[in-house]
């Protein structure tokens, strides 16, 4: 694939794709074909996301190359942790007979793959990312290939860093939207104990926190029970979707 075409495909991955796990799947689809055009081998490739005090993000488009990352966290070995902590491009050329990482390799091997080739592909300060191949063949990347899937990396590490910064911003504001809506909901509540006690705003909300300690539950979720009692029917906000 030219490298003009590669960059806007790229682009059109992350703007077709608004969930980041959508849009890593189908850049570890791009990847795979792009790889195999490479090699003229079949190849299956993965994408690993980790963010700081985020869950590992771990997508493929083809459920054995997810098995296949997967195995590197049980074993806690492989190729992709040395190319984190490398962060070079870490080529297993024949799961066979390369002595490192045994375990894993072993269990490659046994599922029939011969070639591991990782690549970082993006690292800042609250991000790290790999890209993954895999193949049935040995020797499948030679060193044009890996050269090629490394300059792949490089070009999507851009949007890679985009989708990752919308992610965020998207998380933010659904916070932000939720933070707004329970204290909505609370006001409300609020209102309606200080109509029916006949107390002020400070006594009503005090006794929503009372209620709230005791059964250990969410203010929010005793507020939203007090206005199911007064209205008969959950309640809609002017924050509701």
């Amino acid at each position: 694939m030219p490298q003009t075409r590669l960059a806007e495909r790229l682009q059109d991955l992350l703007l077709e794709n608004d969930v980041l796990e959508d849009f890593l799947c189908q850049l570890s689809v791009l990847a795979a074909g792009f790889a195999a055009a490479e090699t003229g081998k079949a190849v299956l490739c993965s994408v690993r996301v980790a963010r700081r005090r985020r869950p590992v993000v771990l997508v493929a488009g083809n459920p054995e190359a997810l098995l296949l990352e997967g195995l590197q966290d049980g074993l806690a070995e492989g190729p992709v942790l040395e190319a984190r902590r490398t962060r070079q491009a870490v080529l297993v050329p024949d799961t066979t007979m390369d002595p490192r990482w045994r375990r894993y390799q072993r269990a490659v091997a046994q599922r029939g793959y011969r070639s591991v080739l990782a690549v970082p592909l993006l690292e800042d300060r609250d991000t790290v990312a790999t890209l993954t191949f895999f193949s049935t063949s040995p020797d499948a990347f030679d060193d044009g290939a890996v050269a090629a899937c490394e300059s792949l990396a490089v070009r999507a590490a851009k949007v890679v860093g985009l989708a990752v910064r919308f992610e965020s911003v998207q998380g933010v504001n659904r916070d932000l939207l939720q933070a707004m809506r329970s204290r909505t909901v609370i006001n409300l509540a609020t209102g309606i104990l200080m109509a029916q006690s006949r107390c002020s705003q400070s006594e009503a909300f005090e006794l929503l926190a009372q209620v709230s300690n005791t059964r250990n539950v969410k203010l929010r979720i005793v507020a939203e029970e007090i206005l199911r009692r007064f209205e008969g029917a959950p309640a809609e906000t002017a924050f509701s979707a």
